[in-house]
């Protein structure tokens, strides 16, 4: 089996940040979604963690699979999108004529990376390559495989397994700490 999750909240999801390969840590809520996830989802099997290089993820996985004996392993494949000159910026929807929104707004149309960014298709490359080379492989083996990453890194694995449009990019609704089993 194949799952995903995204990391626990940090104080810029709180305040509408955009977080991208900026490394900020959990908050203490973050904190202790990655510890309830751990009780709640404790039954579900996984023999192996692959996760994004970025404390936020790294610490979700190490707090999700406390006191079991899951390998966590750093693939930089998994590392958030890149929102270039726009990480830092806060509640960019209040600003409606920010290039980036249309990353949010009209994901198939976002071809072309602003402000030193990456484009969805430089993204989806990544997590591709991850899936081929790595997850898809582990799952046919029979092993059940957690990722532990980011909303749009992870919304870029769910569209590819799930084989969703670029236009409902967002539509899986990833939410912190949520597992989701893909295939």
């Amino acid at each position: 089996m194949l799952y995903i999750i995204r990391h626990g909240r940090t104080d810029w999801n709180l305040k509408h940040k955009l977080q991208g390969r900026t490394d900020i840590p959990l908050n203490d809520e973050g904190r202790e979604m990655a510890l309830k996830a751990g009780e709640e989802y404790r039954e579900v099997n996984f023999d192996v963690c692959y996760c994004s290089p970025l404390v936020r993820a790294r610490e979700t996985a190490e707090l999700l699979l406390k006191g079991r004996d899951v390998p966590i392993i750093v693939d930089d494949r998994l590392v958030e999108m890149c929102f270039g000159e726009y990480e830092g910026v806060e509640n960019s929807f209040s600003t409606p004529e920010s290039p980036i929104n249309t990353l949010f707004w009209h994901p198939e149309e976002y071809t072309e990376a602003v402000g030193g960014g990456e484009t969805l298709d430089e993204l989806y490359a990544r997590t591709g390559s991850f899936l081929n080379e790595v997850a898809y492989p582990l799952v046919e083996q029979g092993k059940d495989v957690l990722i532990v990453g980011h909303g749009a890194m992870n919304s870029s694995i769910v569209c590819q397994v799930r084989n969703v449009p670029r236009k409902d990019f967002w539509s899986a609704g990833i939410e912190n700490c949520k597992l989701m089993k893909l295939k």
